[in-house]
């Protein structure tokens, strides 16, 4: 089995710094594409930013040149450093990855953290 756990989450003023991170744990046989997923109340699911294992990313619109996504292949972690924090970046952030994971034969799927609260507010 495969865990994501995330950290890093809290309370931010308007303007302010957060960095999220998430680790990897499990039988990995490999990790493809990672990413971050936020939902706030009454809304839906979204993409944050997302990268793949070499590298490329992607942004949603609303978070481009704030955010920045980054990994670490040998710690199965990625991060995301979170700038110029809004009011609106108020949700709850979930890590996301595709993992293939053993016994043999390796079968790749979708894993999910348990979340955490950023919240920006003054």
């Amino acid at each position: 089995q495969v865990q994501l756990v995330e950290s890093g989450g809290g309370l931010v003023q308007p303007g302010g710094s957060l960095r999220l991170s998430c680790a990897a744990s499990g039988s990995i046989f490999r990790i493809n594409a990672m990413g971050w997923y936020r939902q706030a109340p009454g809304k839906e699911r979204e993409l944050v930013a997302a990268i793949t294992s070499g590298g490329s990313t992607n942004y949603a619109d609303s978070v481009k040149g704030r955010f920045t996504i980054s990994r670490d292949n040998a710690k199965n972690t990625v991060y995301l450093q979170m700038n110029s924090l809004k009011p609106e970046d108020t949700a709850f952030y979930y890590c996301n990855a595709d993992v293939g994971s053993y016994p043999i034969p390796v079968v790749f799927r979708e894993y999910w953290g348990q979340g955490t609260q950023v919240t920006v507010s003054s």
